[in-house]
């Protein structure tokens, strides 16, 4: 079936993460510091839908960051940290993306999904001004799951009278390519520095360098 829709995943698919990166690593004092969190703050969002509890992503990534500085022999106050992690409202989308959303934005309706909450998102994308490509911004809140939980990319589907099949989810990470894959969607994967697709997963229908590659694929 055609497709009408384009999901977009938010961070590192639309935008460059690399500045709260460098300073989360700063901060705990090694070069893997940010991976080690942004890996505990994924794995936790998963207890949290598992244990049918649903704290806003800006909670989750707060709790996270306290036991990844633990880890690494640190102690930051609450109002700390969240001076750290503000940094995410100010990421700059990677040098292809705007370009790329205003040719697809002639053919296709165009939606992000984030697991940030709606604050966070419609934050981030007005200040990397791309906010106005989009026909709209969700957050997974509006599930009250995470994803790559089936339930929050029906929810999108659900809303503007979609089909699974008239959807493609564009993301850099292979957990959320097999969570839309799960819902019935098409899947695009964009191969952004070391990110990897799941190798248990089946193959995403598309995969792209970026954007402007994907782009030139779909159009």
């Amino acid at each position: 079936m055609k497709t009408k829709a384009i999901i977009f995943d938010v961070n590192e698919t639309l935008l460059d993460m690399q500045k709260l990166e460098n300073r989360v690593n700063t901060e705990l004092g090694n070069e893997l510091a940010f991976q080690v969190w942004f890996s505990k703050l994924l794995h936790y969002s998963l207890v949290e839908n598992d244990t049918e509890n649903h704290h806003d992503f800006s909670q989750v990534a707060l709790a996270t960051f306290k036991m990844c500085a633990n880890y690494f022999g640190k102690e930051y106050s609450e109002e700390q940290i969240k001076s750290i992690l503000k940094l995410v409202k100010e990421l700059p989308a990677y040098p292809e993306v705007f370009e790329a959303l205003k040719i697809l934005k002639k053919d296709y309706i165009l939606i992000a999904l984030t697991n940030g909450n709606q604050e966070t998102a419609e934050a981030q994308l007005k200040y990397a001004k791309i906010d106005g490509f989009f026909d709209a911004i969700y957050s997974v809140d509006v599930a009250g799951k995470f994803k790559p939980h089936k339930s929050t990319y029906q929810k999108v589907l659900s809303d503007h009278q979609l089909t699974a099949s008239e959807v493609l989810m564009v993301a850099a990470h292979g957990w959320d390519i097999a969570g839309a894959q799960n819902a019935g969607l098409k899947t695009a994967f964009i191969s952004r520095p070391g990110k990897s697709k799941y190798p248990l997963a089946k193959q995403p229908d598309r995969i792209a360098e970026d954007l402007e590659n994907l782009t030139n694929i779909l159009i």
